[in-house]
Protein backbone atom coordinates (compact mmCIF):
# COMPACT_ATOMS: atom_id res chain seq x y z
CA UNK A 1 0.00 0.00 0.00
CA UNK A 2 1.33 3.42 -0.81
CA UNK A 3 1.35 6.26 1.33
CA UNK A 4 1.20 9.74 -0.01
CA UNK A 5 2.64 12.74 1.96
CA UNK A 6 1.34 16.20 0.88
CA UNK A 7 3.78 19.03 2.83
CA UNK A 8 2.22 22.52 2.35
CA UNK A 9 5.28 24.66 2.65
CA UNK A 10 5.74 28.37 3.46
CA UNK A 11 9.07 29.89 4.54
CA UNK A 12 10.39 26.96 6.21
CA UNK A 13 13.96 27.33 5.44
CA UNK A 14 14.99 26.04 8.46
CA UNK A 15 13.94 22.81 9.30
CA UNK A 16 12.73 21.71 5.48
CA UNK A 17 16.07 19.99 5.18
CA UNK A 18 15.50 18.27 8.39
CA UNK A 19 11.70 17.44 7.60
CA UNK A 20 12.05 16.08 4.29
CA UNK A 21 14.79 13.32 5.31
CA UNK A 22 12.62 12.61 7.93
CA UNK A 23 9.77 11.42 6.04
CA UNK A 24 12.65 9.96 3.28
CA UNK A 25 13.79 7.66 6.25
CA UNK A 26 10.18 5.79 6.95
CA UNK A 27 10.24 2.57 5.60
CA UNK A 28 7.43 2.80 3.92
CA UNK A 29 6.59 2.72 -0.30
CA UNK A 30 5.40 6.00 -0.53
CA UNK A 31 5.86 9.62 -2.98
CA UNK A 32 6.19 12.84 -1.08
CA UNK A 33 4.44 15.92 -2.66
CA UNK A 34 5.78 19.28 -1.73
CA UNK A 35 3.56 22.35 -2.11
CA UNK A 36 5.19 25.46 -1.81
CA UNK A 37 2.79 28.31 -1.25
CA UNK A 38 5.53 31.01 -2.72
CA UNK A 39 8.01 31.36 -0.35
CA UNK A 40 10.12 34.43 0.33
CA UNK A 41 13.06 32.87 1.81
CA UNK A 42 15.45 29.99 0.34
CA UNK A 43 12.85 27.19 0.62
CA UNK A 44 12.34 26.89 -3.24
CA UNK A 45 16.15 26.68 -3.25
CA UNK A 46 16.26 24.03 -0.76
CA UNK A 47 13.33 21.94 -2.26
CA UNK A 48 15.26 22.19 -5.74
CA UNK A 49 17.33 19.72 -4.04
CA UNK A 50 15.12 16.83 -3.42
CA UNK A 51 12.79 17.59 -6.98
CA UNK A 52 14.61 15.39 -8.71
CA UNK A 53 14.06 12.33 -6.58
CA UNK A 54 11.96 9.88 -8.03
CA UNK A 55 9.04 9.76 -5.65
CA UNK A 56 9.30 13.36 -4.70
CA UNK A 57 6.55 15.76 -6.62
CA UNK A 58 6.54 19.45 -6.32
CA UNK A 59 3.85 22.38 -6.96
CA UNK A 60 4.84 26.02 -6.96
CA UNK A 61 2.47 28.76 -6.25
CA UNK A 62 2.65 31.87 -8.17
CA UNK A 63 1.11 33.94 -5.11
CA UNK A 64 0.35 33.12 -1.69
CA UNK A 65 -2.71 31.65 -0.48
CA UNK A 66 -2.39 29.44 2.52
CA UNK A 67 -2.28 25.83 4.09
CA UNK A 68 -5.81 24.68 3.30
CA UNK A 69 -4.65 25.74 -0.49
CA UNK A 70 -1.56 23.74 -0.81
CA UNK A 71 -2.93 21.22 0.48
CA UNK A 72 -5.73 21.49 -2.19
CA UNK A 73 -2.97 21.75 -4.75
CA UNK A 74 -1.50 18.48 -3.13
CA UNK A 75 -4.65 16.34 -3.10
CA UNK A 76 -4.74 17.03 -6.65
CA UNK A 77 -0.96 15.27 -7.23
CA UNK A 78 -1.58 11.80 -5.11
CA UNK A 79 -1.57 8.28 -6.54
CA UNK A 80 -1.06 6.76 -3.31
CA UNK A 81 -3.74 4.42 -1.58
CA UNK A 82 -3.23 6.59 1.78
CA UNK A 83 -3.25 10.21 2.22
CA UNK A 84 -1.30 11.96 5.10
CA UNK A 85 -1.08 15.86 5.85
CA UNK A 86 2.87 16.43 7.21
CA UNK A 87 3.94 19.74 8.48
CA UNK A 88 7.13 20.96 7.09
CA UNK A 89 8.20 21.97 11.03
CA UNK A 90 9.75 19.16 13.44
CA UNK A 91 6.57 19.36 15.66
CA UNK A 92 5.61 16.21 14.54
CA UNK A 93 7.23 13.05 14.13
CA UNK A 94 7.47 11.12 10.71
CA UNK A 95 8.19 7.79 12.46
CA UNK A 96 4.41 7.49 13.75
CA UNK A 97 3.52 6.60 10.37
CA UNK A 98 3.18 3.61 10.27
CA UNK A 99 0.98 3.35 13.70
CA UNK A 100 -0.95 6.31 11.81
CA UNK A 101 -2.20 4.52 8.61
CA UNK A 102 -2.50 0.75 10.08
CA UNK A 103 -5.80 1.59 10.97
CA UNK A 104 -6.78 1.66 7.50
CA UNK A 105 -4.62 -0.94 5.98
CA UNK A 106 -6.08 -3.25 8.75
CA UNK A 107 -9.49 -1.81 6.95
CA UNK A 108 -10.80 -0.85 10.49
CA UNK A 109 -11.17 3.00 9.12
CA UNK A 110 -11.06 5.00 6.59
CA UNK A 111 -10.01 8.23 8.28
CA UNK A 112 -7.06 7.90 11.66
CA UNK A 113 -6.30 11.56 13.45
CA UNK A 114 -2.95 11.29 15.55
CA UNK A 115 -3.56 12.74 19.03
CA UNK A 116 -1.50 14.98 20.52
CA UNK A 117 -3.69 14.60 23.63
CA UNK A 118 -3.43 11.02 23.75
CA UNK A 119 0.83 10.77 23.63
CA UNK A 120 1.01 11.68 27.49
CA UNK A 121 4.51 12.76 27.52
CA UNK A 122 3.63 15.75 24.98
CA UNK A 123 4.35 19.07 25.91
CA UNK A 124 2.48 22.32 24.77
CA UNK A 125 4.12 25.82 23.64
CA UNK A 126 1.01 28.03 25.06
CA UNK A 127 -1.66 27.65 27.42
CA UNK A 128 -3.84 29.47 24.95
CA UNK A 129 -3.42 26.80 22.25
CA UNK A 130 -3.84 23.64 24.04
CA UNK A 131 -7.29 25.53 25.89
CA UNK A 132 -8.28 26.66 22.09
CA UNK A 133 -7.39 22.63 20.39
CA UNK A 134 -9.84 21.51 23.60
CA UNK A 135 -12.54 23.56 23.14
CA UNK A 136 -12.18 23.00 18.94
CA UNK A 137 -12.52 19.03 20.02
CA UNK A 138 -15.04 19.87 22.51
CA UNK A 139 -17.56 21.42 19.37
CA UNK A 140 -16.67 19.47 17.50
CA UNK A 141 -18.05 15.85 19.23
CA UNK A 142 -21.10 18.55 20.01
CA UNK A 143 -22.24 19.63 17.06
CA UNK A 144 -21.31 16.42 15.15
CA UNK A 145 -21.59 13.49 17.98
CA UNK A 146 -17.99 12.36 17.48
CA UNK A 147 -15.75 11.51 20.01
CA UNK A 148 -11.87 12.60 19.25
CA UNK A 149 -9.79 14.51 21.79
CA UNK A 150 -7.63 16.31 18.83
CA UNK A 151 -9.57 18.18 16.03
CA UNK A 152 -6.87 20.63 15.48
CA UNK A 153 -3.90 17.67 14.91
CA UNK A 154 -1.78 18.10 11.77
CA UNK A 155 -1.59 14.31 11.17
CA UNK A 156 -4.77 13.52 9.76
CA UNK A 157 -4.62 10.34 7.20
CA UNK A 158 -7.43 9.62 5.01
CA UNK A 159 -8.05 7.03 2.82
CA UNK A 160 -7.24 8.10 -0.98
CA UNK A 161 -10.86 7.93 -2.47
CA UNK A 162 -12.11 9.46 0.47
CA UNK A 163 -10.03 12.53 0.37
CA UNK A 164 -10.31 12.80 -2.69
CA UNK A 165 -14.62 12.45 -3.09
CA UNK A 166 -14.91 15.92 -0.66
CA UNK A 167 -15.30 19.01 -2.03
CA UNK A 168 -12.99 21.38 0.01
CA UNK A 169 -13.10 25.25 -0.24
CA UNK A 170 -10.34 25.83 2.41
CA UNK A 171 -7.57 28.15 1.62
CA UNK A 172 -6.12 28.88 5.09
CA UNK A 173 -5.74 27.06 8.31
CA UNK A 174 -9.82 26.29 7.97
CA UNK A 175 -8.30 22.92 6.34
CA UNK A 176 -8.91 20.93 9.58
CA UNK A 177 -12.25 21.89 10.54
CA UNK A 178 -13.67 21.91 7.08
CA UNK A 179 -12.28 18.54 6.31
CA UNK A 180 -13.72 17.13 9.93
CA UNK A 181 -16.89 18.35 9.85
CA UNK A 182 -17.45 16.88 6.12
CA UNK A 183 -16.01 13.57 6.78
CA UNK A 184 -18.18 13.23 9.97
CA UNK A 185 -21.40 14.74 8.08
CA UNK A 186 -20.77 11.60 5.67
CA UNK A 187 -20.75 9.08 8.89
CA UNK A 188 -16.81 8.24 8.79
CA UNK A 189 -15.29 7.12 11.92
CA UNK A 190 -12.19 9.02 13.17
CA UNK A 191 -9.81 6.52 14.69
CA UNK A 192 -7.15 8.37 16.95
CA UNK A 193 -3.05 7.16 17.45
CA UNK A 194 -1.20 8.22 20.08
CA UNK A 195 1.45 10.44 18.01
CA UNK A 196 4.78 12.49 19.74
CA UNK A 197 5.15 16.44 19.58
CA UNK A 198 7.31 18.28 19.81
CA UNK A 199 5.64 22.53 19.74
CA UNK A 200 7.65 25.31 18.78
CA UNK A 201 6.45 28.82 19.52
CA UNK A 202 6.21 32.07 17.53
CA UNK A 203 9.88 33.01 17.82
CA UNK A 204 10.55 29.70 15.95
CA UNK A 205 7.99 30.41 13.20
CA UNK A 206 4.57 28.77 14.15
CA UNK A 207 2.37 30.52 12.06
CA UNK A 208 -1.13 30.17 13.27
CA UNK A 209 -2.85 32.99 15.48
CA UNK A 210 -5.74 33.19 17.82
CA UNK A 211 -7.74 34.65 14.61
CA UNK A 212 -7.45 31.12 12.61
CA UNK A 213 -9.31 29.85 16.00
CA UNK A 214 -12.37 32.10 15.65
CA UNK A 215 -12.06 30.76 11.73
CA UNK A 216 -12.25 27.64 12.53
CA UNK A 217 -15.00 27.73 15.56
CA UNK A 218 -17.02 29.26 12.77
CA UNK A 219 -16.23 26.81 9.97
CA UNK A 220 -17.51 23.88 12.64
CA UNK A 221 -20.34 25.74 12.97
CA UNK A 222 -21.03 26.48 9.13
CA UNK A 223 -21.16 22.85 7.86
CA UNK A 224 -23.19 21.83 10.53
CA UNK A 225 -25.92 22.79 8.37
CA UNK A 226 -24.71 23.54 5.36
CA UNK A 227 -23.43 20.39 2.49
Amino acid sequence: MKLSVIIPVYNEEKTLRQILDKVLNVNIEKEIIIVDDYSRDNTRQIIQEYEMLPNVKVVLHERNYGKGKAIRSGIQQITGDVVIIQDADLEYEPEDYPALIKPIVDGQTNVVYGSRDLGITNQHSYFSFYIGGKFLSWLTNFLYNSNITDEPTCYKVFKADVIKSIPLVCVRFEFCPEITAKVLKRGERIVEIPIRYYPRKKSEGKKIRWKDGLEAIWTLIKYKFID
